[in-house]
């Protein structure tokens, strides 16, 4: 599974951290033109990549999917306050 995201904060990147070092299924977080990946398990290999601009999270892992997905609904509600 692909799903696109957006990391506003060095909180969120160590949160992705620790659930992808949570889970058995590899975790890799991608560019959307797929010239740099790295595994998420990897704090610092996080900083190889760009986060002013959206990441693809790349996993066979629901675990980890649904979480970023109750991630990014709770930002997008807070956003609308």
């Amino acid at each position: 599974m692909v799903m696109q995201t957006k990391f506003d904060s060095l909180s969120e990147i160590s949160a992705l951290q620790s659930m992808a070092s949570s889970v058995e299924e590899p975790v890799f977080l991608r560019t959307p033109d797929s010239h740099i990946m790295v595994d998420a398990k990897s704090f610092l290999g996080l900083f190889t990549l760009d986060f002013s601009h959206p990441v693809e999270v790349v996993t066979d892992s629901l675990y980890v999917i649904r979480r970023l997905e109750i991630m990014s609904r709770r930002k997008a509600a807070a956003a609308v306050r």
